[in-house]
């Protein structure tokens, strides 16, 4: 009985197995899915199933492994949509990106997480990276990751990524931070600098720098979200991201001033939907 106290309810095996598959796009076999959660093999299938009925996984008949379906992203974009935020914020980093003509990223600050909402791909040629889309950044290893955390107190900044672990997604090209040391150092170097800088790790030839956005209306030095952009390593020198930078800077300062207004339209979705 003891046992089976202990052990977590459905919900949150589910919730975990979502977010796990969320990363592995290509599927996973039902043999690695319990090795990642430590789960026994029956839980796993059982909170695997309810996914599958449900439509938000699928499991391939050929290899029986598991993916996540599209309904996922479905519920991801339809949210996207209803709290306006790419209606309102677009125009800043389309303008940012046909400035620059680079790709240009908005993150978005979600607890102790930062997910990727929305993009403009400004270059005309040569290197053309895109990021998931949706997916959740990778702090330590990308340049809007360490421009949030850097407007963090430190211990706390150091805290998040110490649960997260150093580890990288495997398309990254290369690690750079894989302790405490190496993170406390580039927290500093990026508070000094003034933005986050990442230089060929999320991807071989590009180099990515970001600006911390915050909430004009909130006394408090959290960022609420971060600006990047990013291009090739030839393209973003030194001398360029000087050159660009009071863009970069500029277009954070008004996202910063148009964040309560994406709080309205919240507030006033909300109650369109109440009155319906």
């Amino acid at each position: 009985m003891a046992a089976l106290m202990e052990s977590p309810p459905l919900v949150d095996r589910v919730l975990e197995l979502l977010d796990l598959l969320s990363g592995h796009p290509g599927g996973m076999s039902l043999t690695e899915i319990c090795r990642q959660q430590s789960i026994p093999k029956a839980a796993a299938y059982r909170a695997l199933s309810a996914l599958v009925r449900n439509g938000f996984v699928e499991q391939d008949a050929a290899s029986e492994w598991y993916r996540l379906t599209l309904k996922t992203t479905t519920i991801g974009l339809r949210y996207l949509a209803e709290i306006g935020i790419t209606e309102i914020c677009q125009p800043v980093i389309d303008r940012l990106a046909a400035k620059t003509e680079e790709l240009v990223r908005l993150v978005v600050a979600n607890d102790d997480t930062l997910i990727w909402v929305a993009k403009t791909q400004g270059a005309l040629s040569g290197l053309r990276y895109d990021p998931d889309m949706g997916q959740a950044v990778v702090l330590h290893a990308t340049a809007a990751g360490r421009a949030w955390l850097s407007t963090l107190d430190e211990d706390e900044a150091v805290r998040i990524v110490m649960e997260r672990g150093f580890s990288v997604p495997a398309r990254f090209y290369r690690r750079l931070i894989t302790n405490e040391a190496s993170l406390r150092a580039e927290l500093r170097a990026t508070r000094e600098r003034g933005y986050g800088l990442a230089i060929e790790e999320g991807a071989a030839g590009t180099a990515a720098i970001a600006v911390p956005i915050f909430n004009a209306l909130e006394k408090q030095n959290r960022a609420v979200g971060t600006v990047s952009v990013a291009g090739p390593v030839v393209r973003m020198t030194q001398a360029r991201i000087a050159e660009i930078m009071p863009d970069v800077r500029a277009a954070a300062v008004e996202l910063s001033q148009i964040w309560p207004v994406r709080r309205f339209l919240d507030a006033e979705s909300l109650r369109r939907v109440s009155n319906r």
